[in-house]
């Protein structure tokens, strides 16, 4: 399973997405910066190992305040345009709403990062019409399927078909399970151990865990249990991980892949 973003193709191994938060109410207080620190943090996280820098500008977290596309556009633009400057890697921007990713890509990113599963109408066209990959996300919170498996399975699998059908190129498709969007932290925990169990869609994944609430403590107290995950995910022939601290990260997998 190969994935492709901005020329660079990504077939085997674990590789790391780095977070850029430029939301002021992410869970993790040390993952956000302001516009003028975004392209600052993008580029040590490119020297210490990120193939990926994802941008955000609204925190998903459970009761977190949903904004709007302007308010997110706003939020978004200022700290995406100068970390374009400042790197050639990759660019990543976590938005579900389709506007905001037309004018992210627009504006130099070259994936979106939709944490809906493409609940907003648009946006994988949108994804189309630039060329650019996607990463679709799974979100159980609301669901009533029991059986947890099957439901990430059915819903990862039909969202990848309707990309396809809007035309994003299938080896421009990465699927997210969806830790910290599920029903519990035993879901979440179950999820984090049979996390190759979604191999099956035949998609490359991407692993979002990084010092999540199941892990337990607090934030700023999970990044040993981060990197057990991220141990786990390399030697499940997860394809990429979604964290806040890269380098750690990047030692993690280099440990976990020449056991």
């Amino acid at each position: 399973m190969t994935f492709r973003v901005r020329g660079r193709e990504f077939a085997s191994g674990t590789h790391v997405m780095g977070i850029v938060n430029v939301t002021t109410d992410s869970f993790f207080a040390a993952s956000r910066a302001a516009a003028d620190e975004a392209a600052e943090r993008a580029v040590k996280m490119v020297a210490d190992g990120a193939a990926i820098i994802d941008i955000g500008a609204q925190s998903t977290r459970p009761g977190a305040r949903e904004i709007g596309a302007l308010e997110e556009m706003s939020l978004l633009l200022p700290s995406l345009e100068r970390v374009r400057e400042a790197t050639d890697a990759p660019i990543s921007v976590d938005t579900f709403y389709p506007e905001v990713a037309e004018a992210a890509l627009a504006a130099g990113a070259d994936m979106i990062n939709d944490v809906s599963c493409l609940r907003f109408s648009g946006l994988a066209e949108v994804t189309a019409r630039y060329g650019a990959a996607i990463c679709i996300m799974h979100n159980r919170r609301g669901s009533t399927v029991p059986d947890l498996t099957a439901d990430k399975l059915t819903g990862l699998t039909a969202a990848a078909a309707k990309a396809v059908r809007a035309g994003v190129r299938e080896d421009g498709i990465l699927l997210d399970g969806g830790i910290g969007f599920n029903r519990s932290a035993e879901e979440d925990r179950f999820l984090a151990d049979h996390y190759d169990l979604l191999l099956a869609t035949g998609y490359p994944l991407l692993m979002g865990a990084s010092r999540k609430s199941f892990l337990g403590g607090t934030p700023e107290t999970r990044l040993t249990a981060t990197l057990e995950c991220t141990t786990a995910a390399a030697r499940m022939g997860v394809l990429f991980v979604r964290v806040h601290d890269v380098k750690e990260n990047v030692l993690a997998i280099r440990s976990a892949l020449t056991r």
